[in-house]
């Protein structure tokens, strides 16, 4: 089972515990796999959170059984430097600073870092050093917010 379908087995059961199933981290292989969740909620998440969280994916898992061999569980924030991966995190966090790899340059650059300025279905805006770049969505490698300093 991939990920993406990791991810739609499970994200119904973070949601009716009230979280949003921000990101999945899933390593198969070698001796021990593993499967971490990244969870959420307005006010935070904490200890307390992620263990019922684990709790309910874990009777889920057992049940459907998609992971083969053995791999230990892991439940998460999405902590300060959190990856952005739906067009819906990207407008939750305009204005923020973010850092973002393309897989394919625009304007001769691959790496970009600055406020994010708008966001779409298609499209993200940043502005570095008080110029906008326009970017793909289908060409963003990976994005994070910068945490303040």
């Amino acid at each position: 089972m991939t990920g993406d379908e990791i991810y739609r087995l499970l994200a119904p059961t973070v949601e009716d515990l009230g979280y949003e199933l921000v990101d999945i981290e899933l390593r198969l292989g070698g001796k021990n796999g593993l499967l971490r969740l990244y969870i959420d909620k307005p006010d935070g998440v904490g200890l307390s959170d992620c263990e019922a969280v684990s709790r309910q994916v874990s009777t889920v898992l057992d049940v459907e059984d998609p992971i083969p061999g053995h791999y230990v569980l892991e439940v998460s924030s999405p902590g300060l430097d959190r990856r952005l991966t739906k067009v819906e995190h990207y407008r939750r966090f305009l204005g923020e600073d973010v850092r973002i790899k393309l897989r394919f340059p625009v304007d001769g650059r691959r790496n970009f870092r600055g406020a994010l300025r708008a966001a779409n279905d298609k499209t993200v805006e940043v502005e570095v050093d008080g110029t906008l770049h326009v970017l793909q969505l289908a060409n963003i490698e990976s994005a994070r917010l910068v945490p303040a300093a």
